[in-house]
């Protein structure tokens, strides 16, 4: 990394030597935030005195975040539009796994841009979850809400539209959580189905913009439609994304499973732990990853709490109810110990 290289100073610290200009203050921040946010995430000490930055602390986070400040003045120097998120990015993923380049995690994904703008993961799941895709024909994604399961395989389909290794995003959703009953709701089929698939739409005009999604929408290039739309059909040369699919009963997702065509790629999200089908039913999510997890072609891919990337407190809700849950099995576990014990006497 030439002049971004650690030093030990004689004091036992690191030193780093500053690039200069619009480099510094983009490492920095404004009002030094980015260094803040790295001194919280390591507990260490940030100081500048000319053109160097010292850092002070135990030595295994002292070097967590040097490399952090080091390859991120880097990314700068060579024109990555980093900003506060990409830093937050940076310390998420050097915590996770000191040994990543950060250099290779950021410059990797310029591949991946859509026409208003790449999606870049925001921590090593997230990386690993868009290779998964690009390297199978069929990827399941189960994992809590905010882990972006949903938003990073629409990224990746834009990115593939866009460099044109296939023709077609097709996006779906079950309609109504609970079976597509749509009577009940006021208006035309249209104005009835897109409450539920405007989390799609959302990930879309992020993206790609909001202009040139409602022109490829108009050209059937882009298709939002509901789980039941996809009967009959066969989709070649197309990415079909199926989201909320803990949602779909055995049958629909048989159906949709079998609607791949030649040069296309389906992602499956859902988290089975959130199901709005029936009391008794089994998820159609559920039972195709028990049946299809070994079959070659075919990735299942696990998010965990950990890996939730929304407001951090989003995390903390999570693993809240995961809490709540496991615990209240152990009780009903305990209870029904407790009467089999009693039975036997």
């Amino acid at each position: 990394m030439g002049s971004n290289d650690l030093r030990v100073t004689d004091n036992g610290g690191l030193s780093i030597a500053l690039a200069e200009g619009s480099v510094t203050n983009t490492l920095f921040g404004v009002h030094d935030e980015n260094l803040r946010l790295v001194e919280d995430a390591f507990g260490v000490r940030i100081s500048a005195r000319g053109s160097e930055l010292y850092l002070r602390g135990d030595e295994p986070n002292s070097q967590a975040a040097g490399k952090v400040l080091t390859e991120m003045q880097t990314l700068i120097e060579r024109g990555y539009p980093v900003t506060r998120n990409e830093m937050i990015t940076a310390v998420r993923v050097v915590s996770e796994d000191p040994s990543v380049s950060l250099l290779d995690f950021f410059l990797d994904d310029r591949d991946r841009s859509a026409a208003r703008r790449a999606a870049t993961p925001r921590n090593l799941a997230q990386k690993m979850y868009m290779q998964a895709i690009e390297e199978h024909d069929m990827t399941f994604a189960l994992g809590p809400a905010g882990t972006g399961k949903t938003f990073l395989a629409v990224a990746v389909a834009a990115a593939a539209l866009n460099n044109r290794t296939i023709k077609r995003i097709i996006l779906c959703r079950p309609a109504v959580e609970a079976g597509e009953k749509l009577g009940f709701l006021p208006g035309d089929l249209a104005e009835k189905i897109n409450p539920y698939l405007r989390p799609l739409y959302d990930a879309l005009y992020d993206l790609i913009g909001f202009e040139k999604v409602s022109k490829l929408l108009e050209r059937n290039i882009i298709e939002i439609a509901p789980l039941a739309f996809m009967r009959g059909r066969t989709l070649s040369d197309a990415f079909i994304i199926l989201d909320e699919a803990q949602n779909t009963t055995p049958e629909q997702m048989k159906m949709f499973l079998t609607r791949l065509g030649f040069g296309s790629k389906a992602v499956i999200t859902g988290d089975v732990t959130q199901t709005d089908l029936p009391e008794g039913k089994k998820s159609g999510l559920q039972v195709s990853v028990e049946i299809l997890g070994a079959v070659n072609g075919i990735h299942v891919f696990q998010f965990t709490d950990k890996d939730v990337v929304r407001h951090p407190l989003v995390g903390r809700i999570v693993t809240a109810y995961e809490k709540r849950e496991r615990d209240e099995n152990a009780a009903r576990e305990k209870k029904r110990e407790a009467q089999n014990g009693e039975a036997a006497d």
